[in-house]
């Protein structure tokens, strides 16, 4: 059987279009696969599990339908969806999983991740990332009316946006010898993430032996999985 990794799907009002993509995938292929992976960002925003809206409650409930049929999720929290907690795994059936991570795989271990740990050269953006998964930050946020935290959202996403704009894309690309410290430290020689939105499978190597990086693509205008299978490993667009 297969198992699907998925990564950066950004899903939002503002891109129906791309929801359904996803909602076909959980409604069809997937019913086939023997796990589903979705390595952060699958919203573009995540201001709390007591969020009621949409595109989050038909998600949730198409992802509840999937655990439903026997095939397993796991959610891993990415940059902008950084609050998941309990409470979504509870909605979805799904399991969260820490980032890094790693999982066996057919017998091989592979780390698993989100990515944007790996872009190490951006510190800025490392020390923002600090800032919110302290418990005491999420805490004070999460306190505050849904309306607030919506807005404070809204204000993050543009922040962002601009703060890209003027780096390089060496910058916001991971640092190769974060890659290979990384997975050196957790002695692996297959990591799989996404983040950078540059889908690509690369050879290279970790303290002089062969090792792989899998990069999930972005669902900004289409869609991306990678298939791992007895065949090895397919990354393709929808």
């Amino acid at each position: 059987m297969t198992v699907l990794f998925v990564s950066d799907l950004h899903l939002d009002v503002s891109r129906p279009a791309i929801t359904s993509l996803f909602l076909d995938l959980l409604a069809g292929e997937a019913r086939q696969a023997e796990a589903l992976y979705i390595l952060g960002d699958l919203f573009e925003a995540w201001v709390g599990d007591d969020d009621p809206g949409e595109p989050g409650a038909s998600v949730c409930a198409a992802l509840r339908a999937l655990v439903d049929s026997g095939v397993p999720v796991y959610l891993m929290r990415g940059n902008r969806d950084f609050l998941y907690g309990q409470g979504i795994a509870e909605r979805c059936g799904a399991r969260l999983l820490p980032d890094p991570c790693v999982v066996s795989l057919a017998g091989r271990p592979t780390l698993l991740m989100h990515g944007d740990l790996l872009c190490s050269d951006d510190t800025a953006y490392q020390a923002f990332r600090r800032q919110v998964r302290d418990p005491a930050w999420q805490a004070n946020f999460l306190a505050q009316p849904l309306a607030a935290r919506q807005a404070f959202a809204a204000q993050a996403r543009a922040a962002s946006k601009q703060h890209q704009s003027g780096m390089s894309e060496a910058i916001t690309d991971v640092n190769a010898s974060t890659v290979e410290n990384t997975m050196a430290a957790y002695g692996v020689d297959r990591l799989i993430h996404g983040h950078t939105h540059r889908p690509a499978i690369h050879s290279f190597a970790v303290n002089g032996h062969p090792a792989t990086r899998v990069v999930l693509g972005d669902w900004y205008e289409q869609g991306s999985v990678l298939r791992l299978s007895e065949d090895g490993l397919a990354l393709s667009a929808l």
